[in-house]
């Protein structure tokens, strides 16, 4: 390895990186930084001390704000803008605390930790927990702590799931009636696909496979930004149309110079906040329905497929999530499932039942 190598700073589109050639003589570079300085300085304290097999010891001089912010420099490669803004928002209670302390000042805190979790937003407090523990993993990863001090401070267990108040077929054919022509469609074809709502933002004509009965989920929208899910991510997916998506479709107001199934009243995504305040809460008053949220249109398709007999995998299938989300968040929602298991259980038994007596029946006659 050469010796004291200071590492090589080039341009990217999203920032700068670094190149260097690691202790084989490979050829390595690491890019997502947001200036020069950050990207030497990650070179200085984490890759240098690993080519040379140091072992970890805490950094003395790293503040905890300054760890945080090589952090999430670090995290952004290969992470959408959203993930990383949602992550700083949550380390900044954090640092907001405990941001001037040194990482060795910060790791024989944990009594203070403890008492600072107690003072998070009960809706909150599990995510920002998540993350502080997330990033000082990292700072031990990195050789800068010899422990992590959030962990120490006690579980971080996930909130209870909510109580789910899932919207009848009826309901949301008043919402869809009260919203009328331009955007009741939008919101029966929601509920009957279990989409996200950044997704069915998103979703254009070319994605609608009516010979397949199925539309596809290749992209969402956040933030006014559209983005397409990658090849292997569980979120993009094939979801079955029912006849009543169908026909919301047939209903749909369709134009010739807009790919959006559901574009705003200018032909773009619709802002989903604007849609909430002027659209949405009114017709739910006017449909005389409780305040809702439009994510709760997901909540209730899962709902109805489990009470039509889904199982939970094919279900996770459709809704682009993993079958312990599922489980967790709806599993006690499935009572129309479980009945439907036991008639589906007591059909297999007729089956074989009467194929046994069938097989000894012919036997006899021999």
């Amino acid at each position: 390895m050469p010796a004291e190598q200071q590492g090589s700073i080039y341009r990217t589109a999203n920032g700068v990186g670094i190149r260097w050639i690691d202790e084989h003589g490979v050829r390595r570079r690491h890019a997502g930084f947001s200036s020069p300085s950050r990207a030497k300085a990650w070179f200085r304290d984490v890759e240098r001390p690993r080519m040379r097999g140091e072992t970890p010891t805490a950094d003395t001089t790293i503040t905890f704000q300054t760890h945080v912010d090589r952090y999430l420099a670090a995290h952004a490669v290969g992470r959408d803008q959203f993930t990383i803004r949602t992550l700083r928002h949550r380390l900044g209670y954090a640092t907001a605390a405990f941001g001037q302390l040194s990482l060795e000042e910060l790791e024989r805190r944990v009594p203070e930790i403890a008492a600072w979790v107690g003072t998070l937003p009960a809706g909150s407090r599990y995510g920002i927990v998540q993350a502080l523990r997330q990033a000082l993993e990292a700072a031990v990863r990195w050789g800068h702590m010899l422990k992590n001090p959030a962990k120490l401070a006690g579980p971080n267990p996930q909130p209870k799931v909510e109580e789910i108040h899932p919207f009848t077929q009826a309901e949301i054919d008043l919402v869809g009636e009260e919203l009328g022509p331009k955007y009741g469609p939008a919101v029966v074809f929601a509920s009957e696909t279990g989409m996200r709502p950044s997704e069915w933002l998103a979703i254009e004509w070319r994605d609608i496979d009516r010979k397949a009965g199925v539309v596809r989920v290749e992209r969402t929208c956040a933030y006014g930004v559209t983005k397409s899910y990658g090849k292997t991510a569980r979120s993009r997916r094939r979801i079955p149309l029912s006849t009543r998506a169908l026909e919301a479709l047939d209903i749909t107001p369709r134009r010739l110079d807009v790919r959006l199934v559901f574009p705003g009243v200018r032909g773009g995504v619709i802002d989903l906040k604007n849609f909430r305040r002027a659209q949405w809460k009114p017709a739910l008053e006017s449909a005389g329905l409780p305040s809702r949220r439009i994510y709760d249109m997901r909540h209730s398709f899962a709902t109805w497929a489990l009470d039509a007999g889904l199982s939970i995998f094919d279900l996770s299938r459709y809704m682009g999530t993993s079958v312990e989300m599922i489980d967790r968040t709806y599993g006690h929602l499935a009572q129309g499932a479980e009945q439907s298991a036991r008639e589906k259980l007591d059909a297999a038994y007729a089956r074989r039942f009467g194929q046994e007596m069938a097989t000894a029946g012919g036997g006899g006659d021999g």
